[in-house]
């Protein structure tokens, strides 16, 4: 378009004038279309530059040939003929379009080529189009006839501006055209990875999603109308899936797949991934990662099933090879010829005697010895022809005539072939026996020891088989009386805490009134022993509430109240509880929780039960020293410890005194008392809570109890 200005104050010489080609260039301007702007270039020539006949070629888009982009009296079947190939250089367009400006063809050139015979007799001039830039190709060439010095001069002219507008058009419609099919890709492209039912991502380095496909929407996305649940599950998601991210792409790039665990926002439920990451790079977009997740939720589970079966499937290919090995063996030591052939008659395996008659002896290359065993195999194959030809018939008996081919003499056997047959009924092989007729009795004892042999295989794998059932249904009836031994006793344990409390409460109340005083005044040793029984009968009441949370416990009976509470506040109640157990010691007992400690969202009174075990567990187990607790924050997770210097725990008993009923070392702890339970009984509290308990102790070191809880435990 700037060089409109110039073309337009061209002189117009002898052809046509100044006013036709500023309209012309105008009309240039104006049209968006290739061929539209070639056809109003031709029209132009016939009629400023007496053109008879002309056609405009264009490269093609592969830079291989030329193509008709427009023409002037010439009929659609002359310009199909038109369309020519670049890649031979002698031809009279390719040498045209590496000329300097328009020049005619030789009339011999124009004729010797079909194609340019289109445009008439006589010489016919080409003109190549220049591109709009100075290094880029050629748009393509103009064909105009006759060569006249008029025409010439106006093609002249006209390359110039059409040539300019063509390639610009050209490489517009390129444009366009790559970016459709770049967006048809991206479409495409998007498509397949909406259909992959793996969830696909792509994060930056700090793990934000940037593109995901639909499954992972489905895990990772939200909208602010769907419900607090959902929208929760997700942000949890997207917090588990950037520090999975972290690890696999950042801290080991080389990594293999590794497992993530995630929150079905839909159902709530748990699912287990498998996360392959990779690091991709794009000197525009930066680095990001690539993440496929695939769902593994069943594949433990299903991983040891096949482990299991795949033990099992050993054991049974160990017996069936001990068998196979046996039957070997058997057929080995069989003097007669065993064979066993395919369908089509060919010899699979055969036995020792056998090979003395169907291969040639060692040693002997003699014509005589091929033909005979040439022979005995067309009779054997012969013979067990006979038993397809039967119909219905699983096995063949009969005679064959063979010859030995070591020796030359005949030696004529009796012959049993029997099918072996697939679970579909088809056969797999035949086997064969061949038996001297001079042994018959020895053949038919040989033939029932191997029926035998194989009424005992199956006589063995059916008694295994009723052997695993009824261990199964033994395994069953053990499962369920199990279970309702247990639920017995949880029973049992629960109406006999029951019971022992009824009395255990008069015993203190009758107690408490002696104590204060109700039916007069007690003289001191009274009082001494009076207190002891109330002591005594408080500790057994504390060991029956105990045994009736363990069974409330194994029933699933036991609620959870769950609230929001501070940690610090709860602790300074749990001191000021043990304050009289502290001042009948020397003990330094004191607490640091670390600030800014939020508000944990938990059972504030089964809480409570744990570190006030801990705690008294503590100053019981420590006679001189200090007793610490803390509370601190770890990443997701609420810390609480307590700390101590008292007589510690041998590593061999750090898992026995969580177990009902069990202390340490009874030669030392006994001294202490307790029933054993209040371990036991923590632990099960902390899982119920979502949370764990660790011990680190040694012996006449301390010991340390730590509770990790979630800072918000869901309810079960």
């Amino acid at each position: 378009m700037a060089r409109a200005s110039p073309i337009a104050m061209g002189s117009p010489g002898d052809g046509a004038g100044a006013p036709a080609r500023l309209a012309l260039a105008e009309t240039l301007l104006s049209v968006d279309e290739t061929a539209e702007c070639a056809q109003r270039a031709l029209d132009w020539l016939s009629e400023n530059a007496g053109a008879h006949k002309a056609v405009c070629l264009l490269v093609e888009p592969d830079g291989a040939g030329l193509a008709v982009a427009a023409s002037y009296r010439v009929s659609a079947a002359q310009m199909a003929s038109l369309r020519t190939s670049l890649s031979d250089p002698s031809h009279p367009l390719a040498l045209a379009m590496r000329g300097s400006g328009p020049s005619p063809l030789a009339e011999d050139a124009a004729r010797s080529h079909r194609a340019l015979r289109a445009l008439g007799p006589g010489a016919v001039v080409a003109a190549p189009l220049p591109p709009s830039e100075k290094e880029g190709p050629r748009a393509g060439l103009l064909l105009a006839s006759p060569a006249t010095p008029a025409l010439q001069r106006e093609l002249s002219w006209l390359c110039e501006p059409l040539g300019q507008k063509l390639s610009r058009l050209l490489r517009e419609r390129s444009s366009r055209e790559a970016e459709l099919n770049g967006q048809r890709q991206r479409e495409l492209l998007l498509n397949v990875v909406n259909a992959v039912p793996d969830p696909i991502l792509l994060s930056d380095m700090e793990g934000r999603i940037l593109v995901s496909n639909a499954r992972a929407d489905a895990l990772f996305a939200s909208r602010d109308s769907e419900s607090e649940g959902r929208r929760r599950a997700v942000a949890l998601n997207n917090m588990l899936f950037s520090a999975a991210l972290s690890r696999a792409a950042l801290d080991d790039p080389g990594a293999g797949p590794r497992e993530l665990l995630l929150v079905d926002p839909t159902e709530g439920s748990d699912l287990l991934f498998e996360i392959l990451s990779a690091v991709v790079s794009h000197r525009r977009e930066g680095t990001g990662v690539v993440s496929i997740l695939r769902n593994v939720t069943d594949l433990r589970s299903a991983t040891e099933q096949i482990e299991h079966n795949y033990r099992k499937l050993r054991l049974a290919e160990a017996a069936v090879r001990a068998e196979r090995d046996r039957l070997d063996l058997i057929i080995d030591s069989v003097a007669d010829p065993i064979l066993v052939t395919d369908p089509g008659g060919k010899i699979l395996l055969m036995n020792t005697p056998a090979e003395r008659l169907f291969t040639n002896p060692e040693g002997a290359d003699s014509e005589e010895a091929n033909r005979t065993v040439r022979a005995n195999d067309a009779h054997f194959s012969s013979f067990v022809s006979n038993l397809f030809f039967a119909r219905g018939s699983l096995r063949w008996r009969g005679e064959i005539g063979l010859v030995d081919p070591r020796t030359g003499q005949p030696s004529p056997v009796e012959a049993i072939s029997g099918k072996v047959l697939s679970e579909r009924g088809e056969v797999t092989a035949v086997v064969t026996i061949l038996h001297d007729r001079t042994e018959a009795q020895e053949r038919a004892a040989l033939y029932e020891q191997l029926k035998q042999a194989s009424e005992k295989l199956e006589q063995k794998v059916r008694e295994a088989t009723a052997e695993l059932v009824r261990r199964n249904e033994l395994l069953q009836r053990q499962h369920i009386e199990l279970e309702q031994a247990s639920q017995l006793k949880s029973q049992f344990l629960a109406n006999m805490s029951h019971e022992f409390r009824t009395p255990l409460n008069a015993i203190l109340g009758y107690t408490s009134m002696l104590l204060q005083g109700v039916n007069g005044e007690l003289q001191p040793p009274q009082k001494r022993n009076l207190s002891r029984v109330d002591s005594n009968a408080k500790h057994l009441l504390s060991i029956i509430n105990d045994i009736l949370d363990l069974s409330r416990i194994e029933a699933g009976k036991m609620p959870l109240r769950l609230s929001e509470f501070e940690l610090q506040e709860l602790i300074a109640e749990l001191l000021a509880e043990v304050e009289p157990l502290i001042a009948r010691t020397t003990l330094d007992v004191r607490a640091e929780v670390d600030p800014g400690v939020p508000l944990l969202h938990s059972d504030r009174q089964k809480l409570k039960q744990i570190l006030l075990n801990f705690l008294t567990n503590a100053i019981k187990f420590t006679r001189r020293g200090t007793v610490e607790v803390r509370a601190r924050v770890e990443g997701e997770e609420f810390a609480i410890s307590v700390e101590d210097t008292g007589i510690g725990i041998a590593e061999q008993d750090h898992e026995k005194i969580f177990e009902d009923f069990r202390q340490g070392d009874n030669s030392v702890t006994r001294e202490y008392g307790g029933a054993g339970l209040g371990l036991s009984i923590c632990r099960r509290l902390a899982g119920m809570l979502g949370g764990r308990i660790g011990l680190a102790s040694r012996p006449d070191v301390g010991s340390t109890f730590t509770l990790w809880l979630p800072r918000q435990t869901r309810r079960r």
